[in-house]
């Protein structure tokens, strides 16, 4: 059977402990970009969780990467953090007509991440997920939804994103839920256990236990040792798009782990 695309990546790139660990120590700052997109295939941009940027923005980011090259962006936080997301239409399109279009064929999933203390309401997230458009200036939009508090570890939750057809986004985090149940036609993941410690962030052997779930993924299966919201949803079986991130905790052994992960799964 024929495999998605695997892809992994950091969380942007500009840190400066990344320089003279990664970064050679006489590159300019504003070749950082040029220089990160040539090492791994993606980046997560968490810039746009806070800010909008303008199109013309955008465009400079896609000319700077090579072909094949994609970015993930989170989407701004005035659309999640509110009390009624269905409410939320404003501020999903204000930040959807700012530009990521511009990115074209480099435009990657958009992230929509919710408070910790954001609880699942069926219906007011069904009115939410209603909101998120299939498409952006003629561009596809894949939508991930990244929510941190337990109540969101139900049947109801998996598939009423299976019913939008939005991936929910796989957290391998020390207190946040993890919800590996597959309801789109990509994968989202982000392992934020890593340690600077670790030359790598995850151990040799814990990185061959996540290539394999991530080919196990993009071959249209599930790796059978990840917690579910429905463990018994049946799922297509058809080749899935895989987006992995190294994030959060091992920070500055990030793209090393992102590296480390891309030669095994070749």
């Amino acid at each position: 059977m024929q495999s998605g695309t695997i892809r992994a990546g950091i969380g942007g790139w500009t840190f400066e402990p990344w320089e003279g660990t990664f970064y050679p120590d006489d590159l300019p700052k504003k070749r950082q970009l040029e220089y990160a997109s040539r090492q791994m295939p993606t980046i997560e941009i968490n810039g746009t969780y806070y800010s909008t940027f303008k199109p013309d923005t955008y465009a400079k980011w896609a000319a700077e990467t090579p072909d094949g090259f994609v970015f993930s962006l989170k989407a701004i936080r005035f659309a999640t953090n509110r009390r009624v997301l269905g409410e939320a239409g404003e501020s999903i399109s204000r930040f959807l007509e700012s530009g990521p279009a511009a990115l074209g064929e480099k435009l990657g999933p958009i992230v929509w991440q919710f408070a910790p203390t954001k609880k699942f309401d069926p219906q007011d997230f069904e009115a939410f997920l209603k909101l998120l458009p299939e498409k952006q200036d003629s561009v596809r939009l894949r939508h991930v939804l990244e929510v941190r508090h337990p109540s969101f570890v139900v049947p109801e939750f998996a598939a009423l994103a299976r019913k939008y057809g939005v991936a929910i986004c796989y957290a391998h985090h020390f207190t946040y839920p993890e919800i590996a149940d597959v309801t789109a036609d990509f994968v989202y993941a982000r392992l934020q256990r890593g340690e600077d410690s670790v030359p790598t962030a995850y151990p040799p052997a814990e990185l061959d236990a996540w290539a394999e779930r991530a080919k196990a993924w993009t071959k249209g299966g599930m790796p059978g040792d990840l917690p579910l919201a429905d463990g018994t949803a049946k799922i297509e079986a058809r080749p899935r798009d895989v987006f992995v991130y190294f994030i959060h905790e091992g920070k500055i052994r990030a793209p090393h782990a992102a590296r480390a992960f891309m030669e095994r799964v070749g």
